[in-house]
């Protein structure tokens, strides 16, 4: 059997050494498909992990609290993906923020309430900022290194406002505005701190990019706004082992203050790093199902390759059956002639994969994502490849008749 085996793995490396370029060319059209994968993967893999690590640093004690919608048709679906912002509709609210400061073991509670609007002073004019309404316990909850000046606290006023790196040069031209005022809903604001530059400002679970943001307390962003969308609320609970339980409580106590509502989410661990939006995740499937149709395409050409290769060796087919060998023989001698293309064509799309994670890694802040997972699917698409695409041509080989290959040049 031993000897068999390898007798099938040369006679099919035989085969596909003799026809260079043609096997070279249909392992391209495997490793581009099984490069998109992986490049795919990758990238989505480096965000999840990205944000995991955030959330290990902020600490294991924090429980976050998001708004759902109820996805019952394919058209809320479409709609929730379109909407411009996720948690436009969001039910969360200043009395649910109120209700979880209240269950025993929480220590500190900071809503998230997003708004885009404009922002002026005596120069400049951002049409689209993004202001966050929160608490003091924002800055408890989560440390955000400041360059200048405060976070909001208690001894601030109501007209005190914390803005990111970014949004300080681009209103003032300059890094260090404390002090300084701005306009945002006719209502005058003093600048009290700056925040340091964020690295992965975009990626985080806060869903906010802290460079482009303005901070202000949460109370007087709903006097001025009238209505205000809380994104989510982060908690934080006394220690660790009470964060099961304190989930628990939470959840139990917004179901009772609602009436029995339970369009909300509750996470805590690893479940904090999965995105609020699934536009990301949609997003995702949608490329992987594109570069699974370019990995289809691939395995047609694996298929044409052999349907050629077995015309080809028709009369080598016959003497083959006429000095003994059986049809499972011959099925064999393809079936592992379409497994070395797969093969090859699969470590050389998870060399192009990775390298264009690397590449990709060079102007972003995704690094290149390796796991078993990813190894995983990409051996599972080889071998898929090889079955769906390769049986036939070997089955087709298999059944040819001795007599009538033997003849086939006379």
């Amino acid at each position: 059997m031993s000897m068999l085996f390898r007798t099938h793995l040369r006679l099919a490396r035989a085969s596909v050494r003799q026809n260079r370029t043609r096997s070279f060319l249909t392992c391209l059209g495997i490793a581009i498909g099984i490069g998109s994968i992986i490049l795919i993967l990758s990238l989505t893999g480096s965000i999840s992990s990205l944000i995991k690590g955030e959330v290990k640093d902020i600490g294991a004690d924090l429980v976050v609290v998001r708004p759902t919608r109820v996805k019952d048709t394919v058209t809320s679906f479409i709609e929730e993906l379109t909407m411009a912002n996720t948690f436009e509709r969001s039910s969360l609210s200043l009395v649910d923020v109120a209700t979880i400061s209240s269950v025993g073991g929480v220590t500190a509670t900071a809503p998230i309430a997003v708004s885009t609007n404009t922002l002026r002073n005596e120069e400049n004019t951002i049409p689209s900022a993004t202001v966050i309404g929160t608490t003091p316990d924002f800055n408890t909850i989560e440390p955000l290194a400041l360059k200048y000046g405060v976070f909001l606290n208690d001894k601030n006023t109501e007209t005190a406002v914390v803005i990111g790196h970014n949004l300080a040069l681009n209103l003032y031209k300059s890094s260090n505005p404390v002090g300084r005022t701005l306009t945002f809903y006719g209502e005058r604001f003093i600048i009290v701190g700056v925040l340091d530059e964020v690295d992965e400002a975009i990626i985080n679970f806060d869903n906010v990019n802290f460079n482009n943001a303005l901070f202000m307390d949460i109370d007087m962003m709903e006097k001025l706004m009238g209505t205000i969308q809380i994104q989510q609320i982060n908690v934080r609970v006394l220690n660790t082992s009470l964060l099961e339980p304190v989930a628990g409580k939470i959840s139990d106590s917004l179901k009772e203050t609602r009436f029995g509502d339970t369009n909300f989410s509750v996470s805590y661990g690893d479940a904090i790093s999965h995105p609020a939006s699934n536009l990301l995740n949609t997003i995702s499937w949608i490329l992987a199902i594109v570069a699974g149709i370019s990995l289809v395409v691939g395995g047609v050409g694996v298929m044409n390759i052999m349907l050629v290769s077995v015309s080809e060796r028709t009369h080598e087919i016959g003497i083959r059956k006429a000095v003994g060998a059986s049809a499972y023989n011959i099925l064999m001698q393809f079936m592992f002639e379409a497994l070395i293309l797969s093969v090859l064509g699969s470590i050389l799309g998870m060399m192009l994969g990775y390298f264009a994670a690397f590449i990709v890694s060079t102007i972003t802040p995704f690094s290149p994502y390796i796991s078993w997972e990813i190894v995983a699917i990409t051996l599972i698409a080889t071998v898929s490849v090889c079955i769906i695409f390769g049986t036939y041509p070997a089955l087709k080989a298999a059944r040819k008749k001795p007599i009538d290959s033997l003849r086939h040049y006379l």
